[in-house]
């Protein structure tokens, strides 16, 4: 790959590592609470890396606003 390469996917992969350290520091702290399957934060990480950090993070703050009581839940790919 190259610098252009490595630097264009910077910003994906900073979200994505943001995400992972969520998963791994905080997440078990406050247990499973998805009411979707893949998990908000698996789905941020798809979307990101299927759509780009901008419309991936659009997609993944948008599934976010949907895990709530109120909402049925289930199989959400993104």
């Amino acid at each position: 790959m190259t610098i252009w390469g490595w630097l264009r996917r910077l910003p994906v992969r900073s979200i994505v590592l943001a995400v992972r350290f969520y998963q791994l520091a905080i997440g078990p702290w406050l247990g499973q609470r998805c009411r979707f399957v893949p998990s908000c934060s698996a789905y941020m990480i798809e979307a990101v890396e299927k759509y780009g950090a901008i419309r991936g993070v659009w997609k993944g703050l948008c599934r976010i606003g949907r895990c709530h009581p109120l909402h049925p839940g289930g199989w959400d790919p993104p």
